[in-house]
């Protein structure tokens, strides 16, 4: 998937996308140490997938934070102006 795929999937879904690829990142390491995996490149692709994945969740988190502190800083703002008329 790319990133842009990525960025239309919900937070929960993310994590559990997440989860998912570093289960199957390790599963796929331990083919590697045994001489089982048929295409060691999969393993850098994963690996990419999963650091995708986890700069859109904080990308996300942190979109949220920034959406709840301008709401916070508004709120304040126009209790402000209520209190000085």
């Amino acid at each position: 998937m790319k990133a842009v795929e990525f960025r239309e999937l919900t937070l929960e879904e993310l994590k559990v996308r997440e989860t998912e690829l570093a289960e199957e990142l390790a599963r796929m390491r331990i083919q590697l140490a045994i001489k089982r995996l048929d295409n060691p490149l999969l393993i850098r692709f994963k690996k990419r997938e999963l650091a995708r994945i986890k700069t859109i969740i904080n990308e996300k988190i942190r979109e949220e934070g920034s959406s709840s502190r301008e709401e916070d800083s508004s709120s304040r703002e126009q209790a402000g102006e209520s209190q000085g008329t």
